[in-house]
Protein backbone atom coordinates (compact mmCIF):
# COMPACT_ATOMS: atom_id res chain seq x y z
CA UNK A 1 0.00 0.00 0.00
CA UNK A 2 1.26 3.49 -0.57
CA UNK A 3 2.50 5.40 2.14
CA UNK A 4 2.67 9.15 0.74
CA UNK A 5 5.10 11.42 1.99
CA UNK A 6 7.28 10.75 5.30
CA UNK A 7 8.28 14.49 5.03
CA UNK A 8 5.51 16.63 5.13
CA UNK A 9 3.65 17.16 8.38
CA UNK A 10 0.56 15.69 8.92
CA UNK A 11 -2.54 17.29 9.19
CA UNK A 12 -4.86 13.94 7.95
CA UNK A 13 -5.51 13.25 11.36
CA UNK A 14 -8.63 12.98 13.06
CA UNK A 15 -10.55 15.14 11.34
CA UNK A 16 -9.60 16.33 7.14
CA UNK A 17 -7.86 15.62 4.38
CA UNK A 18 -4.20 14.93 4.22
CA UNK A 19 -1.66 18.31 3.42
CA UNK A 20 1.48 18.70 2.75
CA UNK A 21 3.48 21.02 5.54
CA UNK A 22 4.64 24.26 4.69
CA UNK A 23 8.03 24.88 4.27
CA UNK A 24 8.90 26.11 8.28
CA UNK A 25 6.65 22.98 9.80
CA UNK A 26 8.44 20.07 7.63
CA UNK A 27 9.95 17.28 9.69
CA UNK A 28 13.83 17.51 9.94
CA UNK A 29 15.90 14.66 9.20
CA UNK A 30 16.03 12.50 13.04
CA UNK A 31 20.32 12.82 13.76
CA UNK A 32 18.64 16.32 14.22
CA UNK A 33 17.49 15.32 17.88
CA UNK A 34 20.02 12.99 18.82
CA UNK A 35 22.84 15.79 18.01
CA UNK A 36 20.94 17.76 20.55
CA UNK A 37 20.72 15.21 23.11
CA UNK A 38 22.67 13.57 25.80
CA UNK A 39 22.61 9.45 26.20
CA UNK A 40 21.59 9.99 29.98
CA UNK A 41 18.52 11.59 28.22
CA UNK A 42 17.46 8.25 27.21
CA UNK A 43 17.38 6.93 31.04
CA UNK A 44 14.39 5.45 32.77
CA UNK A 45 12.25 2.50 33.11
CA UNK A 46 11.10 0.43 29.78
CA UNK A 47 7.31 1.20 29.28
CA UNK A 48 6.47 -0.31 25.69
CA UNK A 49 8.35 -1.36 23.32
CA UNK A 50 7.31 -2.53 19.47
CA UNK A 51 8.41 -1.93 15.78
CA UNK A 52 7.15 0.99 13.64
CA UNK A 53 8.62 2.46 10.08
CA UNK A 54 10.66 5.54 10.68
CA UNK A 55 12.08 7.28 7.48
CA UNK A 56 10.99 4.19 5.42
CA UNK A 57 13.24 2.22 7.62
CA UNK A 58 12.18 -0.60 10.03
CA UNK A 59 12.98 0.54 13.69
CA UNK A 60 13.08 -1.23 16.78
CA UNK A 61 11.39 1.77 19.16
CA UNK A 62 11.38 2.09 22.85
CA UNK A 63 9.50 4.00 25.12
CA UNK A 64 10.78 4.98 28.51
CA UNK A 65 9.78 7.53 31.16
CA UNK A 66 12.11 10.20 29.94
CA UNK A 67 12.87 9.45 26.32
CA UNK A 68 11.70 7.52 22.92
CA UNK A 69 14.37 5.65 21.58
CA UNK A 70 14.56 3.65 17.62
CA UNK A 71 17.18 1.66 16.28
CA UNK A 72 16.88 0.58 12.28
CA UNK A 73 16.78 -3.39 12.11
CA UNK A 74 18.95 -4.69 9.79
CA UNK A 75 20.77 -7.85 9.11
CA UNK A 76 23.90 -8.78 10.67
CA UNK A 77 26.97 -7.52 9.02
CA UNK A 78 30.40 -8.59 9.51
CA UNK A 79 32.04 -6.58 11.93
CA UNK A 80 33.94 -3.43 11.93
CA UNK A 81 31.55 -2.41 9.41
CA UNK A 82 32.03 1.30 9.92
CA UNK A 83 28.67 2.03 7.41
CA UNK A 84 26.83 0.14 9.44
CA UNK A 85 27.92 1.24 12.31
CA UNK A 86 26.73 4.74 11.17
CA UNK A 87 22.99 3.26 9.97
CA UNK A 88 22.13 1.69 12.77
CA UNK A 89 22.79 4.08 15.55
CA UNK A 90 20.83 4.66 17.82
CA UNK A 91 18.34 7.83 17.55
CA UNK A 92 16.13 10.00 20.79
CA UNK A 93 13.80 12.49 21.73
CA UNK A 94 13.32 13.38 25.23
CA UNK A 95 9.32 12.94 25.81
CA UNK A 96 9.45 16.68 27.68
CA UNK A 97 9.71 18.14 23.76
CA UNK A 98 6.64 16.51 22.61
CA UNK A 99 4.07 18.83 22.66
CA UNK A 100 1.53 16.71 20.70
CA UNK A 101 0.40 13.14 19.64
CA UNK A 102 -2.01 12.61 16.79
CA UNK A 103 -3.04 9.11 14.57
CA UNK A 104 -2.07 9.81 11.54
CA UNK A 105 -4.97 8.72 8.64
CA UNK A 106 -5.13 8.92 5.16
CA UNK A 107 -8.54 10.10 4.06
CA UNK A 108 -10.24 9.97 0.34
CA UNK A 109 -13.07 12.19 -1.01
CA UNK A 110 -15.60 9.44 -0.89
CA UNK A 111 -14.26 7.05 2.10
CA UNK A 112 -16.75 6.91 5.03
CA UNK A 113 -15.09 6.77 8.46
CA UNK A 114 -12.69 7.17 10.09
CA UNK A 115 -9.75 6.87 7.23
CA UNK A 116 -7.21 4.44 6.75
CA UNK A 117 -4.90 4.24 9.95
CA UNK A 118 -0.94 4.73 9.39
CA UNK A 119 0.44 5.21 12.09
CA UNK A 120 1.92 8.15 15.10
CA UNK A 121 2.46 11.54 14.43
CA UNK A 122 4.79 12.87 17.69
CA UNK A 123 4.57 17.08 17.07
CA UNK A 124 7.86 17.94 18.75
CA UNK A 125 9.24 22.05 19.50
CA UNK A 126 13.60 22.05 19.22
CA UNK A 127 15.52 24.89 20.86
CA UNK A 128 16.69 25.88 17.44
CA UNK A 129 18.80 29.37 18.77
CA UNK A 130 19.08 30.49 22.16
CA UNK A 131 15.92 32.44 22.10
CA UNK A 132 14.27 30.39 19.12
CA UNK A 133 12.01 27.30 18.88
CA UNK A 134 11.28 25.39 16.09
CA UNK A 135 8.33 22.48 15.91
CA UNK A 136 8.68 19.23 13.65
CA UNK A 137 7.17 15.85 13.53
CA UNK A 138 8.37 12.36 13.88
CA UNK A 139 6.11 9.70 11.69
CA UNK A 140 5.72 6.21 13.57
CA UNK A 141 4.56 4.40 10.55
CA UNK A 142 2.76 0.86 11.74
CA UNK A 143 -0.71 -0.26 10.04
CA UNK A 144 -2.11 -1.93 12.94
CA UNK A 145 -4.88 -0.78 14.92
CA UNK A 146 -4.02 -2.66 18.01
CA UNK A 147 -0.50 -1.96 18.35
CA UNK A 148 -0.97 2.16 17.50
CA UNK A 149 -3.70 2.23 19.76
CA UNK A 150 -1.27 0.87 22.54
CA UNK A 151 1.17 3.37 21.70
CA UNK A 152 -1.33 6.22 21.74
CA UNK A 153 -2.78 5.66 24.28
CA UNK A 154 0.57 5.77 26.43
CA UNK A 155 1.48 8.92 25.20
CA UNK A 156 -1.40 10.85 25.49
CA UNK A 157 -1.47 9.45 29.45
CA UNK A 158 2.28 10.96 29.63
CA UNK A 159 1.66 14.14 27.95
CA UNK A 160 -0.96 14.32 30.75
CA UNK A 161 0.78 13.44 33.73
CA UNK A 162 1.94 17.06 35.00
CA UNK A 163 -1.39 17.45 35.97
CA UNK A 164 -1.99 14.42 37.69
CA UNK A 165 -2.17 15.62 41.14
CA UNK A 166 -4.72 12.79 42.09
CA UNK A 167 -2.07 10.06 41.65
CA UNK A 168 0.68 11.82 43.60
CA UNK A 169 -1.58 12.12 46.38
CA UNK A 170 -2.32 8.84 46.45
CA UNK A 171 0.89 7.18 45.36
CA UNK A 172 3.39 9.50 46.29
CA UNK A 173 5.29 10.15 42.91
CA UNK A 174 2.89 9.35 39.75
CA UNK A 175 4.67 6.16 38.55
CA UNK A 176 2.96 3.33 36.86
CA UNK A 177 5.14 0.61 38.63
CA UNK A 178 4.24 2.40 42.27
CA UNK A 179 0.43 2.19 40.57
CA UNK A 180 0.33 -0.93 40.00
CA UNK A 181 1.65 -2.42 43.30
CA UNK A 182 -0.78 -0.64 44.95
CA UNK A 183 -3.16 -2.51 42.53
CA UNK A 184 -1.15 -5.86 43.13
CA UNK A 185 -1.57 -5.58 46.99
CA UNK A 186 -5.00 -4.40 47.32
CA UNK A 187 -4.92 -1.17 48.64
CA UNK A 188 -7.92 0.22 48.52
CA UNK A 189 -8.20 4.13 49.62
CA UNK A 190 -11.52 5.92 49.95
CA UNK A 191 -11.18 9.77 48.31
CA UNK A 192 -13.69 12.96 48.70
CA UNK A 193 -14.67 14.19 45.49
CA UNK A 194 -16.31 17.68 44.51
CA UNK A 195 -19.13 18.43 42.44
CA UNK A 196 -18.96 21.57 40.01
CA UNK A 197 -22.28 23.17 39.07
CA UNK A 198 -23.49 26.58 38.00
CA UNK A 199 -26.94 28.34 38.32
CA UNK A 200 -28.57 24.65 38.87
CA UNK A 201 -26.46 23.09 35.88
CA UNK A 202 -24.36 20.43 36.97
CA UNK A 203 -20.52 21.21 35.27
CA UNK A 204 -18.24 18.04 36.24
CA UNK A 205 -16.98 16.59 39.01
CA UNK A 206 -13.56 16.85 40.29
CA UNK A 207 -10.58 17.07 43.29
CA UNK A 208 -9.11 20.63 42.86
CA UNK A 209 -9.92 24.22 41.17
CA UNK A 210 -8.39 27.59 40.64
CA UNK A 211 -9.81 30.59 39.61
CA UNK A 212 -8.34 34.06 39.48
CA UNK A 213 -4.78 33.50 38.88
CA UNK A 214 -4.61 30.06 38.86
CA UNK A 215 -7.63 29.78 35.71
CA UNK A 216 -5.82 33.09 33.63
CA UNK A 217 -2.73 31.12 33.71
CA UNK A 218 -3.94 28.09 32.56
CA UNK A 219 -5.82 29.77 29.58
CA UNK A 220 -2.34 31.44 28.36
CA UNK A 221 -0.66 28.26 28.41
CA UNK A 222 -3.58 26.26 26.12
CA UNK A 223 -3.30 28.83 23.69
CA UNK A 224 0.52 27.80 23.32
CA UNK A 225 0.00 24.20 23.09
CA UNK A 226 2.65 24.04 20.26
CA UNK A 227 5.13 24.71 22.84
CA UNK A 228 6.86 21.77 25.17
CA UNK A 229 4.79 21.21 28.59
CA UNK A 230 7.45 22.69 31.14
CA UNK A 231 7.94 26.01 28.58
CA UNK A 232 4.46 26.26 28.45
CA UNK A 233 3.50 26.51 31.85
CA UNK A 234 6.96 28.69 32.35
CA UNK A 235 5.42 31.01 29.62
CA UNK A 236 2.06 31.08 30.84
CA UNK A 237 3.17 31.67 34.76
CA UNK A 238 5.64 34.92 33.88
CA UNK A 239 2.94 36.31 31.26
CA UNK A 240 0.26 36.66 34.16
CA UNK A 241 2.17 37.48 36.56
CA UNK A 242 3.04 40.22 34.06
CA UNK A 243 -0.82 41.19 33.62
CA UNK A 244 -1.46 40.62 37.51
CA UNK A 245 -4.79 41.89 37.93
CA UNK A 246 -7.44 40.70 40.92
CA UNK A 247 -10.88 40.34 40.47
CA UNK A 248 -14.16 41.56 42.00
CA UNK A 249 -15.40 38.37 43.94
CA UNK A 250 -18.16 37.54 46.55
CA UNK A 251 -17.26 34.44 48.03
CA UNK A 252 -19.52 32.32 50.43
CA UNK A 253 -18.63 28.92 51.87
CA UNK A 254 -20.07 26.72 54.61
CA UNK A 255 -17.55 25.97 57.24
CA UNK A 256 -16.62 22.44 58.28
CA UNK A 257 -17.69 21.22 61.58
CA UNK A 258 -16.66 17.80 62.44
CA UNK A 259 -18.48 15.25 64.35
CA UNK A 260 -16.57 15.41 67.54
CA UNK A 261 -17.18 19.59 67.39
CA UNK A 262 -21.14 18.29 66.88
CA UNK A 263 -21.10 16.05 69.64
CA UNK A 264 -19.23 18.65 71.92
CA UNK A 265 -22.05 21.49 70.96
CA UNK A 266 -24.89 18.98 71.75
CA UNK A 267 -23.41 18.41 75.13
CA UNK A 268 -23.61 21.83 75.50
CA UNK A 269 -27.08 22.32 74.92
CA UNK A 270 -26.51 24.89 72.09
CA UNK A 271 -29.19 24.17 69.63
CA UNK A 272 -28.16 27.13 67.62
CA UNK A 273 -24.69 26.20 67.07
CA UNK A 274 -25.29 22.68 66.60
CA UNK A 275 -27.11 23.96 62.81
CA UNK A 276 -24.47 23.18 60.06
CA UNK A 277 -26.36 25.86 57.86
CA UNK A 278 -24.22 28.91 58.98
CA UNK A 279 -22.57 30.43 55.54
CA UNK A 280 -20.15 32.86 55.72
CA UNK A 281 -19.66 35.46 53.06
CA UNK A 282 -16.00 37.21 51.83
CA UNK A 283 -15.97 39.94 49.35
CA UNK A 284 -13.17 42.08 47.97
CA UNK A 285 -10.22 42.25 45.54
CA UNK A 286 -8.79 38.62 44.49
CA UNK A 287 -5.52 37.55 42.88
CA UNK A 288 -6.20 33.78 43.65
CA UNK A 289 -9.19 31.20 45.09
CA UNK A 290 -8.05 27.55 45.38
CA UNK A 291 -10.51 24.74 46.71
CA UNK A 292 -8.69 21.45 47.40
CA UNK A 293 -10.21 18.57 48.42
CA UNK A 294 -7.04 16.51 48.22
CA UNK A 295 -3.27 17.60 49.54
CA UNK A 296 -2.83 18.09 45.58
CA UNK A 297 0.96 16.84 45.76
CA UNK A 298 2.74 17.70 42.50
CA UNK A 299 6.55 18.00 41.63
CA UNK A 300 6.40 21.79 42.22
CA UNK A 301 4.80 22.02 45.58
CA UNK A 302 6.53 18.40 47.38
CA UNK A 303 4.07 19.02 50.31
CA UNK A 304 0.95 19.56 48.24
CA UNK A 305 -0.98 22.79 47.70
CA UNK A 306 -2.98 22.55 50.32
CA UNK A 307 -1.21 20.56 52.75
CA UNK A 308 -3.71 20.57 55.47
CA UNK A 309 -6.21 18.69 53.78
CA UNK A 310 -6.46 14.57 53.54
CA UNK A 311 -8.06 12.65 50.90
CA UNK A 312 -11.23 11.46 53.30
CA UNK A 313 -11.51 13.73 56.31
CA UNK A 314 -14.53 15.41 54.72
CA UNK A 315 -13.58 18.97 54.24
CA UNK A 316 -11.96 21.50 51.70
CA UNK A 317 -9.48 23.75 51.76
CA UNK A 318 -10.42 27.63 50.27
CA UNK A 319 -6.90 29.39 49.95
CA UNK A 320 -7.54 33.12 49.43
CA UNK A 321 -4.99 35.36 48.21
CA UNK A 322 -6.31 39.21 48.39
CA UNK A 323 -4.61 41.74 46.20
CA UNK A 324 -0.99 42.53 47.11
CA UNK A 325 1.99 43.36 45.49
CA UNK A 326 3.38 41.34 42.47
CA UNK A 327 6.85 40.77 44.57
CA UNK A 328 4.62 39.66 47.67
CA UNK A 329 2.62 37.44 45.74
CA UNK A 330 5.95 35.71 43.83
CA UNK A 331 6.90 34.94 47.39
CA UNK A 332 3.69 32.88 48.18
CA UNK A 333 4.48 31.37 44.91
CA UNK A 334 7.68 30.33 45.64
CA UNK A 335 6.84 28.87 49.20
CA UNK A 336 4.77 25.92 47.61
CA UNK A 337 8.58 24.95 46.75
CA UNK A 338 10.02 24.96 50.05
CA UNK A 339 9.19 23.61 53.49
CA UNK A 340 8.22 26.86 54.54
CA UNK A 341 4.72 27.87 55.09
CA UNK A 342 3.05 29.54 51.67
CA UNK A 343 0.15 30.70 53.44
CA UNK A 344 1.94 32.75 56.38
CA UNK A 345 0.92 36.30 54.61
CA UNK A 346 -1.34 38.98 55.48
CA UNK A 347 -2.73 38.88 52.21
CA UNK A 348 -3.97 34.96 52.03
CA UNK A 349 -6.59 33.03 54.20
CA UNK A 350 -7.26 29.74 54.70
CA UNK A 351 -10.68 28.15 55.48
CA UNK A 352 -11.91 24.45 56.37
CA UNK A 353 -15.29 24.33 53.84
CA UNK A 354 -17.87 21.82 53.18
CA UNK A 355 -19.48 24.26 49.95
CA UNK A 356 -18.38 27.34 48.51
CA UNK A 357 -19.85 29.75 46.14
CA UNK A 358 -17.87 31.66 44.16
CA UNK A 359 -19.36 34.70 42.18
CA UNK A 360 -18.26 37.72 40.52
CA UNK A 361 -19.21 41.08 41.24
CA UNK A 362 -19.04 42.54 37.91
CA UNK A 363 -21.31 41.80 35.19
CA UNK A 364 -19.02 43.56 32.06
CA UNK A 365 -17.25 41.36 30.14
CA UNK A 366 -13.48 40.78 29.78
CA UNK A 367 -11.94 43.33 27.70
CA UNK A 368 -9.67 40.33 25.50
CA UNK A 369 -7.96 43.11 23.38
CA UNK A 370 -6.93 45.32 26.09
CA UNK A 371 -5.73 42.78 28.70
CA UNK A 372 -5.48 39.47 26.13
CA UNK A 373 -3.23 37.89 29.42
CA UNK A 374 -6.09 38.01 31.64
CA UNK A 375 -8.66 36.33 30.66
CA UNK A 376 -6.96 34.69 27.23
CA UNK A 377 -8.79 31.56 25.72
CA UNK A 378 -11.89 32.63 27.37
CA UNK A 379 -15.06 33.70 25.70
CA UNK A 380 -16.91 36.66 25.76
CA UNK A 381 -18.91 36.33 28.35
CA UNK A 382 -16.66 33.31 30.39
CA UNK A 383 -13.93 33.51 32.60
CA UNK A 384 -11.08 30.69 33.10
CA UNK A 385 -11.51 27.95 35.84
CA UNK A 386 -8.58 25.56 36.45
CA UNK A 387 -10.39 22.08 37.36
CA UNK A 388 -7.83 19.35 37.86
CA UNK A 389 -5.67 20.91 35.17
CA UNK A 390 -8.65 21.10 32.65
CA UNK A 391 -9.92 24.43 31.10
CA UNK A 392 -13.34 25.00 32.35
CA UNK A 393 -15.10 28.62 31.27
CA UNK A 394 -18.02 29.87 33.35
CA UNK A 395 -19.97 32.54 32.63
CA UNK A 396 -21.82 33.02 36.36
CA UNK A 397 -21.32 31.43 39.86
CA UNK A 398 -19.74 28.62 40.94
CA UNK A 399 -20.72 26.34 43.11
CA UNK A 400 -18.56 23.49 44.66
CA UNK A 401 -19.82 21.22 47.13
CA UNK A 402 -17.75 18.22 48.74
CA UNK A 403 -19.02 14.57 48.90
CA UNK A 404 -16.71 12.37 51.38
CA UNK A 405 -15.71 9.38 50.74
CA UNK A 406 -17.44 9.15 47.23
CA UNK A 407 -15.36 7.00 45.32
CA UNK A 408 -12.34 4.18 46.08
CA UNK A 409 -9.68 3.84 44.08
CA UNK A 410 -5.97 2.41 44.69
CA UNK A 411 -3.44 3.79 46.67
CA UNK A 412 -2.35 5.08 50.81
CA UNK A 413 -3.24 7.62 52.29
CA UNK A 414 0.83 10.28 52.21
CA UNK A 415 0.23 11.04 55.99
CA UNK A 416 4.12 11.88 56.08
CA UNK A 417 4.94 14.73 53.30
CA UNK A 418 8.29 14.90 51.70
CA UNK A 419 9.90 17.67 52.88
CA UNK A 420 12.70 17.69 49.71
CA UNK A 421 13.20 21.36 48.36
CA UNK A 422 11.86 21.66 44.66
CA UNK A 423 12.82 24.51 42.86
CA UNK A 424 10.69 26.11 40.16
CA UNK A 425 13.37 27.77 37.72
CA UNK A 426 9.71 30.00 36.19
CA UNK A 427 9.97 32.56 38.97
Amino acid sequence: MPRGRRGGRVSALEGGPEEEAPPAAAAVPSALWASQLQPEAAAGQILLRGIFEIGRSSCDVVLSERALRWRPIQPERPAGDSKYDVLCKEEFIELKDIFSVKLKRRYSVKQQGSGTLLGITLFICLKKEQNKLKDSTLDLINLSEDHCDVWFKQFKKILAGSTNVLAHSLHGIPHVVTATLHIIMGHIQPVDVCTFSTTGKFLRFGFSAMFGFGGRTLALAEKHRWMSPNQRRDFAIIKALAKLKPEDCEISFLPFISSQDLQERKVEGSPKSVSNDQWQTIQGQILNVSIMAIPCLCSVAPRGLAPNTRLNNGSMALIIARNTSRPEFIKHLKRYASVKNQFNFPFVETYTVEEVKVRLRTNSAPNLEEDAGRHAAASENNFPWNVDGDLVEVASEVHVKLHPRLINLYGGSMEEMNDSEVNCNCL
